[in-house]
């Protein structure tokens, strides 16, 4: 039997909106050119919050500030469902060097956030910083973990998921698309969701139009410490570090354009662990057991298309997400399941739409 929805990507993009559609009824084919979430989700930190959320702009804030609100019991409800941990915490975020600690407060009062300066606890794992930010309510999942989760819970709701199956084309007429194009054939579908990431442009070809998604290389380590060595997240300067319960610390990230290379360089593994030598002196007690990189799904200004195609009535885009797919993610995945069952949207969905190519 044909699927009612084709979903191009299974990484938290694609999961989340088959979650979504499935629950809604849909019956749903999740198809992955690798491994099920092995790209970005994977790679990614896990932080649940903008970084320095007072500078981006509304429909950034909106989308994410949804998705925060959303995880803790959307989350939770799928752990329930298959028994697994993607160890959600709330470990709070510790701004260091900014000087903003204005422009953050008057945030933190418009969108009900906490901000405080820097707790006690802190002082002997960092230097003492007197325009040091402290958020407390930020949470963070354990990515690979997470992506456990998410898998499992699809296949439990009946989502069909199809790994190494690249996809080839799209057979698009007469502004349809009939179906979707794989090594083992077509797939027809009543609608395709395109969620592929950073490749989601590539893929699209002449019927991305006007969106703009490339591939934002982020090199991450990953160090070996004790539980608690590090009270929280760390954000500085750009990078940041993630303590995780069992006392490994993820120190990230850079942001380089170097096309579809997922290779990592000696360069950038030194620069991040002298950040995080210089930043936390405490983390001279650890030891470097990994390096890696992800390719972000890059667009202008962190905003992310969530949106049904002008000229192709059936062809959907949830992709450019940048550096957060994952904060962003349930709140994203209802929009998209939204547009799709013809239900009302959480949030408006104008700053979202599909960019069309300028009239020649």
């Amino acid at each position: 039997m044909s699927p009612d929805v084709v979903i191009v990507g299974a990484g938290v993009s694609g999961l989340t909106t088959a979650i979504a559609l499935s629950e809604a009824g849909l019956r749903v084919d999740l198809l992955d050119r690798g491994p099920v979430a092995r790209e970005s989700t994977w790679a990614g930190a896990g932080i649940l919050s903008l970084l320095l959320p007072w500078h981006y702009s509304e429909p950034v804030i909106a989308l994410a500030e949804q998705g925060r609100r959303l995880w803790p019991q959307w989350l939770s409800r799928l752990e329930s469902l298959t028994g697994l941990d993607a160890e959600y915490r709330t470990s709070g975020m510790l701004v260091m060097d900014t000087g903003e600690i204005t422009a953050a407060r008057c945030w933190g009062e418009r969108y009900g956030w906490s901000v405080q300066t820097s707790p006690p606890e802190f002082a002997q794992a960092c230097p003492p910083a007197a325009d040091a930010i402290w958020l407390p309510e930020v949470a963070q999942v354990r990515n690979p973990r997470l992506t456990r989760v998410l898998e499992a819970a699809a296949r439990m709701l009946g989502v069909r998921i199809t790994p190494h199956c690249p996809v080839l084309g799209l057979d698009i007429h007469k502004g349809k698309l009939m179906a979707v194009l794989t090594p083992a054939g077509r797939v027809p579908c009543a609608q395709a969701i395109i969620c592929a990431g950073a490749w989601s442009r590539l893929l699209l070809g002449r019927w991305a139009l006007e969106v703009q998604i490339l591939p934002v290389r982020g090199q991450i380590l990953l160090l070996a410490g004790r539980p608690g060595l590090l009270p929280s997240i760390v954000y500085r300067a750009g990078r940041y570090l993630v303590p995780r319960a069992d006392g490994h610390i993820l120190v990230g990230s850079t942001l380089e354009q170097v096309g579809f290379d997922r290779s990592t360089t000696d360069e950038a593994g030194h620069a991040l662990h002298t950040f995080a030598l210089d930043s936390c002196p405490c983390l001279r007690q650890t030891r470097v057991i990994r390096q890696w990189a992800g390719l972000r799904p890059g667009s202008t200004g962190n905003l992310p298309t969530i949106a049904r195609h002008p000229e192709v009535a059936n062809l959907y885009l949830n992709a450019g997400h940048f550096r957060y797919g994952v904060t962003m993610a349930p709140a994203a995945a209802g929009l998209i399941a939204a547009l799709v069952t013809g239900t009302a949207p959480m949030l408006d969905l104008t700053p979202y739409a599909w960019r069309r190519a300028d009239p020649a």
